[in-house]
């Protein structure tokens, strides 16, 4: 397989490789060597990169020992690698913590989320999230507290990197009642609370200005150090990813329209501040 620009199924074959050989004991350079590599090509594959065969690919999981069930998910990995973009059908309700967007998370540099109606997962507080899992049919209760443990896990992975976040949120999403008052209160509180911290920012849409360029839903927009963006959307069952150029392009306008007409990092403390009290 030919050297390439990364795709998202190309990184997960990386990051997935990256676990096999560090779950073997070894590190890159032992396991170039056992597989007769030289360890720029290890270092190209573990980016998403490609640049060898189905062979090297079965050679090196040999050597690894890795499981078969894993083994046969890589292989596909492996297949698809120059395919862009990637709708995940997950059934009847998305898992906690997707593979593909811990993998993503795990080595973002940059984190931009745009949110239409709710607080965004990263900043929800425990008893916010169990109150939308609780109002949702497809998630049992027995499963709520392994979601709310899932997600804190995330946000706490996330807040210790100190991986840069900004995040643009409608105004709507701050006055929509999720659990009591005295919740929403604490929930809007905690809001402010992170974005005193230096690598985290939000910015209000404010209703009053209509119709925005963030109408057609929420995102997340992942940046990475010498790899291409990523988008990420979150629905009910499924998440759809997007690498390709025009996606790109198209997200990061309307990124730059929101930073255009959203409030200010003062303005929204004190519209916060103002419904609080």
């Amino acid at each position: 397989m030919p050297k390439r620009d990364s795709t998202v199924r190309g990184r997960e074959l990386g990051a997935g490789i990256r676990a096999a050989i560090e779950k073997a004991g070894l590190t890159g350079r032992g396991a170039s060597h056992l597989a007769g590599w030289d360890p720029a090509k290890l270092s190209d594959l573990m980016n998403g990169k490609g640049g060898i065969t189905e062979h090297d690919l079965i050679r090196l999981l040999g050597v690894c020992r890795t499981p078969l069930d894993e083994s046969d998910h890589l292989l596909t990995m492996y297949r698809e690698a120059d395919k862009s973009g990637w709708l995940q059908i997950h059934g009847e309700r998305s898992p906690g913590w997707p593979r593909t967007l811990g993998d993503n998370e795990k080595v973002t540099t940059e984190l931009i989320h745009w949110s239409m109606h709710l607080i965004p997962g990263l900043l929800q507080l425990p008893d916010y999230l169990r109150a939308l899992i609780e109002g949702n049919p497809n998630s049992p209760d027995e499963e709520a507290d392994e979601r709310v443990a899932t997600r804190t896990a995330r946000q706490q992975h996330l807040v210790s990197r100190r991986c840069a976040m900004t995040f643009y949120i409608h105004e709507q999403a701050l006055h929509l009642p999720i659990g009591s008052p005295e919740l929403m209160s604490d929930q809007l509180d905690h809001v402010m609370t992170m974005g005193r911290r230096s690598y985290i920012t939000y910015r209000i849409v404010p209703t009053s200005i209509g119709a925005h360029a963030g109408t057609a839903g929420s995102f997340t927009f992942m940046k990475f150090d010498k790899l291409e963006p990523v988008v990420f959307i979150d629905a009910e069952n499924h998440g759809v990813y997007l690498d390709d150029k025009a996606s790109i392009e198209a997200y990061s306008r309307i990124l730059k329209a929101l930073d255009r007409t959203a409030l200010g990092v003062e303005e929204s403390k004190e519209l916060i501040a103002s419904i609080i009290s």
